[in-house]
């Protein structure tokens, strides 16, 4: 049956605070809390005309006083007090997400990341989580040109070292895995080599979880279930920019070994193994049609069981979030179906018609949070000319001045989802030819 190419980016189917007071007199909390009301409000004037009057608050003017205040959040990244670097990595962070500041961080970027690999090598288990979530934050602001790639060379290392460090922090490892995923997908897709070193470091990280020779899981601590899921789900994520040649060897190596992971008796372990599943189907079906696992019928069987589980030991919640997902997932592998899900925001909107789009999609969610409409967003004003890696990324671009008559004009439905798709079977067709390009080297 003839079906939608799916490609490997996108589409449009879509703390801690302390009372410590510097020479200034202001305490941490009370800069935190400035610089959130700051994006806050900012946001909110940055996205509509007022109502009835037509006025326009003075975006220009709230850009200002937040980069003010994001000046002193990058000097206490450099201050001796844990406390008080782990606040501006906090208000860094609620920026980063809430708002896009590409031209202010384009001349800082040197500074900033300094600051975060010093975070990242001498801070506390804390410290490293909150870093190595604001590197990911710094990646995606730089983009994916070449500003993002000297920031995720300096960092990646970095990254990578704590990752594989079985002595650090549980949550540094996890908020490692992610940012580790999230940089390399952003800055370093076109480069054969990096990509391959960072999907092997993942790997180490969650083959921890496979079964062992005598095909039993092996029992881990508290927190590695999450460790591993955080680092699987990065893994398939860059599995999206793979050249077929590597997706044949990874189905080949990894879908028996993922099968096996579906016993496993943590439950949000077992969701990531049956999205990523079904994320690799997607993928070998793009390079061939016809492709299917080899233990269809056992995989489905064990599929249907988690779809249908009704455990009482597990939290009706949990029961109720798995087998929904392992529904999804059993309607892909047996019928090629998937639940589109529409995104909406303001008079735009982007439609997760896949599992690489929704593992794409979710990999943002994560590190931004609530801010991830904000930068899928139209924006009424372009007083800065900058860069938007997600709207990018979903096929959406230039950001839309919106006015009276973006509003009259207002397209259907169906004419947006017509005209988003066919820019999304473009963007695939060329990014294909990019990926088809790298598999000389890998």
């Amino acid at each position: 049956m003839p079906r939608n190419r799916k490609g490997k980016r996108g589409g449009n189917s879509s703390k801690g605070r302390n009372g410590v007071r510097g020479e200034s007199g202001v305490s941490d909390d009370d800069l935190a809390s400035e610089v959130l009301s700051h994006y806050s409000s900012a946001s909110e004037s940055a996205s509509v005309i007022e109502e009835g009057t037509g006025e326009v608050v003075d975006e220009q003017t709230a850009q200002e006083e937040t980069e003010d205040k994001l000046k002193q959040c990058i000097d206490n990244l450099m201050d001796k007090s844990a406390k008080t670097r782990l606040a501006a990595l906090e208000s860094l962070r609620l920026a980063f997400s809430s708002r896009v500041l590409y031209e202010f961080l384009l001349e800082r970027r040197f500074t900033i990341s300094d600051c975060l690999e010093r975070s990242l090598k001498k801070g506390g288990g804390e410290e490293q989580a909150a870093a190595a979530t604001v590197c990911a934050l710094l990646c995606m602001q730089l983009g994916g040109g070449v500003e993002g790639e000297e920031g995720f060379k300096m960092l990646c290392p970095i990254l990578s070292s704590i990752l594989i460090d079985s002595f650090a922090s549980l949550s540094a490892r996890q908020s490692c895995a992610r940012a580790l995923g999230m940089c390399c997908y952003v800055s370093a897709s076109d480069d054969a080599e990096d990509l391959l070193k960072s999907i092997g470091h993942l790997e180490s990280v969650f083959v921890g979880a496979y079964p062992l020779g005598d095909g039993t899981l092996p029992s881990v601590k508290a927190g590695i279930p999450a460790l591993h899921s955080a680092a699987l789900q990065s893994w398939a994520l860059l599995c999206t920019l793979c050249p077929a040649s590597r997706i044949n060897t990874i189905l080949n190596h990894h879908m028996p070994r993922l099968h096996a992971c579906l016993e496993s008796s943590e439950v949000n372990f077992r969701i990531a193994v049956g999205e990523t599943i079904a994320l690799l189907y997607e993928l070998g079906r793009d390079i061939d049609q016809e492709f299917e696992y080899e233990d269809c019928d056992a995989l489905c069987d064990s599929l249907k069981n988690l779809a249908t589980d009704g455990n009482k030991h597990r939290a009706k919640n949990d029961r109720r979030k798995q087998r929904s997902i392992f529904r999804e997932v059993l309607h892909y592998i047996e019928n090629e179906d998937f639940t589109e899900e529409k995104i909406q925001f303001g008079i735009e909107a982007i439609y997760i018609d896949g599992w690489m789009r929704r593992r794409i999609y979710d990999a943002f969610k994560e590190v931004l949070e609530s801010g991830v409409r904000h930068h899928l967003q139209v924006r009424r004003t372009n007083f800065y000319n900058n860069r938007h890696i997600l709207r990018d990324i979903f096929g959406l671009g230039p950001p839309l001045i919106l006015d009276a008559s973006v509003k009259a004009s207002k397209i259907s439905r169906t004419e947006r989802h017509l005209f988003n798709s066919a820019a999304f079977k473009a963007r695939t067709k060329l990014r294909n030819k990019v990926r088809d390009k790298r598999a000389d080297v890998m």
